[in-house]
C-alpha cells in the first residue's frame, strides 16, 4: 500500500509538473487541471476498490504552508523603488475597495434571502472575496511587466488584506471601538516583529556557512508565521516584509547599516533561496490542488441549489472589478479576468467556527465559485493577444 501511494503521487506530480509547463501555451490554468487530476484519481481508486487514508486533515496544513510560500515567493520578486509606489498604491486599493464592497453585498444579500446574522453573513462572504494569489501569479507569467507586477502586488495585497478582515471578523464578538484598538495594537505588534526577524533571518542567510542553510530560514519562517497566528497577529506581513527586504537589497543600498549585510554577496545567497522557494511552492500548491480535487464530490460541483449563487457571486466580483480597473485607469484587458478565487478562500472557508457558519455557504459553492473564477480568467486569457 505505501508503494503504491509513492507511485501515485510521483506519478500525479509529474503529470503536474507538464501542466505547469505547458500552461502558458494552453492558457489553461494549471489548478483546474489539477482539481480534474485528482478528482479522476479518486474515480479511479473507487473504481478499482483501492483503499487510500483519509487526506482532509492534511488539506489546511499544505495550504497555510503553501500560501505562506506563494507569498514569499511573490514578494521576492518584485522591485520596491520610487518608480513602483505609484503601481503599489494602485494595487493596494485596488485588492480593497471590492473586497470590501464585495463583502458588503454579499452580506447584505445572505442576510436578507437567508435571515442571517450580518456579522455571521459578513464573516462567510469575505473567503469569496479575496484573489487567489496561488492561482493568479503562476497564470499571468507570459503578460506585460506592468500587468505582472500588479497581479502579484494585488493578489498579495488581497490575501493579506482578506485574512487581516477575516480574523478581525471571527475573532471579535462586538466591533466596537476597543476592537479596533486592539486591531491596530496588533498591526502595531507584527510590524515590530516583522523588522527584527527580517534582520536576524537576513543575518542568518548571509552569515551560516553550513551546507544546509536555506531549509532552517524557510523553516524559521513558517515558525514565525505559526506563532504569530497563536496570538492572532498578521502574519503575512511579516512574510510580505520579509521577502520585499531581500529581494531588494540593492534599493536599501543608501543605508549605511545595510553595508553590515555584504549585499552584494548577500544577494547571491537571495537568488539561490529565491530558487528553492519557487520549487518549494510549486510542489505544496500542487498537492493541495491535487489533493482539494481528490476530496471533491461529483454531486457538489453539479449542485443545482447553489449554483445560482455561484453564478451571482461570480458576476458580482467581475462586475467590481471591471469599475475598480475603471476608476485605476488601469487596461481592462486581460486585467479583468485575473481575479480567480483558490487556495485562500478555501482555508478561510475551513477556518469559519461552526457556531459562525451559515447555510448558505457550504463546500459546494465554494467549488462552483472556484471553479467559474478560473474558467473565466482562462477563457480571459485565450483571448488576449501576447505581450512583452
Amino acid at each position: 500500500m505505501t508503494t503504491t501511494i509513492i507511485i501515485t503521487f510521483c506519478v500525479l506530480l509529474l503529470i503536474a509538473y507538464v501542466f505547469d509547463l505547458t500552461s502558458s501555451k494552453t492558457k489553461i490554468p494549471a489548478v483546474i487541471l489539477l482539481l480534474l487530476l485528482g478528482w479522476a484519481a479518486r474515480q479511479l481508486a473507487q473504481g478499482f476498490n483501492i483503499q487510500l487514508p483519509d487526506f482532509s486533515p492534511i488539506l489546511p496544513v499544505l495550504g497555510t504552508i503553501g500560501l505562506i510560500l506563494i507569498v514569499l515567493e511573490g514578494s521576492l520578486e518584485l522591485e520596491l523603488n520610487k518608480s513602483k509606489f505609484k503601481l503599489i498604491r494602485q494595487s493596494f486599493f485596488g485588492a480593497l475597495i471590492p473586497m470590501m464592497a464585495l463583502a458588503l453585498l454579499l452580506a447584505f444579500a445572505f442576510s436578507y434571502f437567508g435571515h442571517f446574522n450580518f456579522k455571521d453573513s459578513l464573516t462567510n462572504a469575505i473567503p469569496f472575496c479575496v484573489i487567489s494569489s496561488a492561482i493568479a501569479i503562476p497564470s499571468v507569467r507570459n503578460l506585460s511587466s506592468h500587468s505582472k507586477e500588479f497581479v502579484i502586488y494585488e493578489s498579495s495585497f488581497s490575501d493579506i488584506l482578506g485574512v487581516l478582515i477575516f480574523n478581525f471578523l471571527a475573532l471579535n464578538e462586538t466591533i466596537d471601538a476597543v476592537s479596533f484598538g486592539h486591531f491596530a495594537l496588533q498591526l502595531l505588534l507584527i510590524i515590530i516583529v516583522s523588522f527584527v526577524a527580517t534582520i536576524a533571518l537576513s543575518f542568518l542567510l548571509h552569515k551560516i556557512e553550513h551546507h544546509i542553510k536555506f531549509v532552517p530560514i524557510i523553516l524559521l519562517v513558517v515558525l514565525i508565521y505559526a506563532v504569530s497566528k497563536i496570538y492572532h497577529l498578521p502574519g503575512l506581513i511579516f512574510i510580505l516584509l520579509f521577502g520585499l527586504f531581500i529581494g531588494n537589497l540593492d534599493e536599501l543600498k543608501q543605508f549605511k547599516w545595510i553595508e553590515k549585510f555584504k549585499p552584494d554577496e548577500l544577494n547571491v545567497e537571495v537568488h539561490k533561496f529565491r530558487e528553492l522557494v519557487v520549487e518549494a511552492a510549486f510542489l505544496i500548491r500542487a498537492l493541495f490542488f491535487l489533493l482539494f480535487g481528490y476530496l471533491i464530490e461529483t454531486a457538489e460541483v453539479l449542485n443545482t441549489s447553489t449554483i445560482v449563487w455561484a453564478v451571482a457571486i461570480v458576476f458580482s466580483i467581475f462586475l467590481f472589478r471591471a469599475i475598480q480597473l475603471k476608476l485605476s485607469k488601469l487596461p481592462e484587458q486581460p486585467l479583468l479576468f485575473v481575479a480567480p478565487r483558490g487556495l485562500i478562500t478555501i482555508l478561510l472557508f475551513l477556518s469559519i467556527e461552526a457556531t459562525q457558519t451559515i447555510s448558505l455557504v457550504n463546500k459546494a459553492l465554494i467549488i462552483q465559485v472556484i471553479i467559474l473564477s478560473a474558467f473565466i480568467m482562462m477563457i480571459g486569457l485565450m483571448a488576449n493577444k501576447p505581450q512583452q
